[in-house]
């Protein structure tokens, strides 16, 4: 079953989520692609559309598909039995308890185990949603993450557009391009206890060099 579910997470983002992604959407990359061809790694990203997560996962080679793990809220997640199929199996997600309700579990413990064993995580600073094409403060859970993990690179990641494709609270489709902003990987061990400012600098520069296009 394990082959087999890998085998639909593959043919789903082939078949279907690359083409949407770089078709109907639009991909358009800012500079060149930074981007971990091996785990352990932690991409991190603003977070404004439902689209966020599958036009992350569709930046890397099917290769090392079987490593992407987006971190995502399990109480949104596995609420019903098809989605929690569909979000660990297809997505690949790796849910985290948000509400605090399970004080046994350590969402830092459980994302750091991940990395031991080589994932890729797809993790947002943010946390949930914001509104469309607008950042909010980044919460300190990142820090925590890469403070428990210093040696793993984190790799920024800026997209825009996504925030008027599919916004929070909206489920109609609206195809708009997605530009996206790649910056130099950091660690913890680098950056030390200047990281959390680090990350908010590496976000406003590359929120700053989106260049859109200029329309007669």
């Amino acid at each position: 079953m394990k082959y087999i579910n890998l085998a639909l997470r593959c043919l789903f983002f082939a078949v279907i989520i690359k083409p949407i992604v770089k078709i109907v959407i639009g991909l358009r990359y800012q500079n060149t692609p930074i981007l971990p061809k091996d785990g352990p790694a932690i991409l991190i990203a603003n977070h404004n559309s439902h689209l966020d997560t599958m036009v992350l996962i569709s930046l890397l080679p099917l290769n090392i598909l079987h490593k992407v793990q987006p971190v995502a809220a399990a109480d949104y997640f596995l609420k019903n039995k098809f989605l929690a199929w569909f979000a660990l199996n297809i997505i690949g997600i790796l849910p985290i308890e948000r509400q605090g309700k399970d004080k046994s579990v350590n969402p830092i413990e459980q994302c750091a185990k991940a990395l031991d064993s080589g994932k890729i995580l797809i993790f947002f600073p943010e946390g949930s949603r914001g509104e469309p094409e607008k950042m909010t403060d980044l919460k300190y859970g990142v820090v925590k993450l890469a403070e428990r993990c210093p040696k793993v690179p984190l790799y920024p990641i800026y997209m825009h557009g996504l925030g008027k494709t599919l916004p929070k609270g909206d489920a109609l489709f609206v195809p708009f391009f997605c530009d996206v902003v790649f910056s130099e990987p950091l660690s913890y061990e680098a950056q030390g206890d200047g990281f959390y400012e680090t990350v908010k600098a590496r976000f406003v520069g590359m929120q700053e060099s989106v260049k859109l296009p200029k329309w007669d």
